[in-house]
C-alpha cells in the first residue's frame, strides 16, 4: 500500500536514485542559479547575447549598489513587509478564530459553513480581478495599503481556517470539557487552553501566509501602482526601460526579494515542521 523505503530497494534501484537526486536538484535550483548568475553579470553581456556564459566581467557590487541605493527598491520592500505583516497576523487571528468555533461547536449548519469557506478556495481568483478592482475604486482603495492587505485577508482566511479548523478538530475535547466544568468561559477556554496548544499550527501557517503574500504579484499587479503602495514582486518591473529591460538589475532585485521569505522559513524551520507533522504519528 505504502511505496518502499529507498534503503529496502534492490541495489540498482537505490544506484539510480542517487543518480538521478542530484540531477533533479540541479533542474529544479537551475532558474535560480540562472538568475543569481544573470545579477553579477554586466548589462553589456546581454547586448552581446552572452546569456548563459561566464560573465565577461563580475559586477556584484554595482549591481546590488545600483539596485539599493540608485532606485526605489527600499521604498518597495518596506511596502512588501508593511503589506505581508498585517495579513498574516489578520489571517491568522480570523482563521484561529473561526477554526475554533467550527471545530468544537457543535450547531446547524456547520458544515455548511466551513464547506463556503473551503468552496472560496476552488474559485480562479482571476475571473474576480475586474469586480475587485471596480471595489477598491469605489471604496477608495485602489494604489493603497490598506486596500491590498483587506483583500488578501479576505482571500486567504479561507484556506486558513480550513488549516486552523481541522488542527482544531483534533485537539483533545476532554480539555476543554475539564475547563467548562470548573467554570471557564468560552473566551478563556479559546485563550488560554486551545491558543497555546496552535502554536506549531500557528507557526507553520504564519510561515506559509508570509511566503505566499510576499511572493503575490497578481493582486499587486491590479490593485496598485507606483512606489508609494506597490509590494517588491511588482516593483522588479520598475527597472525595465520603455524599449529595452534592464536584466542584470531585475535578476538582482530579484535575489533581494527572496531573501525575506527564505530568510522567515529557516528561522521558523523547527517550528513549521513540527506545526506540518504534528498528530502524523501516534
Amino acid at each position: 500500500m505504502f511505496p518502499t523505503p529507498i534503503e529496502k530497494q534492490p541495489k540498482a534501484a537505490q544506484i539510480t536514485y542517487k543518480a538521478l537526486l542530484p540531477v533533479a536538484l540541479l533542474l529544479w535550483l537551475g532558474p535560480l542559479l540562472a538568475v543569481a548568475l544573470f545579477s553579477v553579470k554586466p548589462d553589456a553581456d546581454f547586448v552581446n547575447a552572452n546569456y548563459w556564459g561566464m560573465p565577461s566581467s563580475f559586477e556584484f557590487f554595482q549591481n546590488y549598489g545600483q539596485v539599493f541605493f540608485n532606485s526605489d527598491m527600499p521604498r518597495y520592500m518596506l511596502n512588501s513587509i508593511l503589506i505581508t505583516v498585517p495579513t498574516v497576523i489578520g489571517a491568522v487571528a480570523l482563521s484561529s478564530m473561526t477554526g475554533f468555533a467550527l471545530g468544537i461547536y457543535k450547531f446547524k449548519s456547520n458544515l455548511w459553513i466551513f464547506f463556503m469557506f473551503v468552496a472560496g478556495n476552488f474559485v480562479p481568483f482571476q475571473i474576480l480581478m475586474v469586480p475587485v478592482r471596480d471595489l477598491t475604486l469605489d471604496l477608495g482603495l485602489y494604489n493603497t495599503k490598506t486596500g491590498l492587505v483587506l483583500f488578501h485577508i479576505a482571500f486567504q482566511t479561507g484556506f486558513c481556517t480550513l488549516f486552523m479548523r481541522n488542527f482544531i478538530k483534533a485537539l483533545p475535547f476532554a480539555l476543554i470539557e475539564a475547563a467548562r466544568v470548573e467554570g471557564i468561559s468560552e473566551i478563556k477556554i479559546f485563550w488560554y487552553v486551545v491558543l497555546p496548544l496552535m502554536k506549531p499550527a500557528l507557526a507553520a501557517l504564519s510561515v506559509l501566509m508570509f511566503t505566499f503574500i510576499w511572493n503575490d504579484y497578481f493582486w499587486a499587479v491590479v490593485l496598485t501602482q507606483g512606489a508609494e503602495s506597490q509590494p517588491v514582486t511588482a516593483g522588479i518591473t520598475s527597472f525595465n526601460a520603455q524599449f529595452r529591460a534592464a536584466y542584470h538589475l531585475m535578476s538582482a532585485g530579484s535575489i533581494v526579494a527572496a531573501l525575506p521569505p527564505v530568510a522567515m522559513f529557516f528561522l521558523m524551520q523547527k517550528h513549521f515542521i513540527a506545526g506540518l507533522t504534528l498528530g502524523a504519528v501516534k
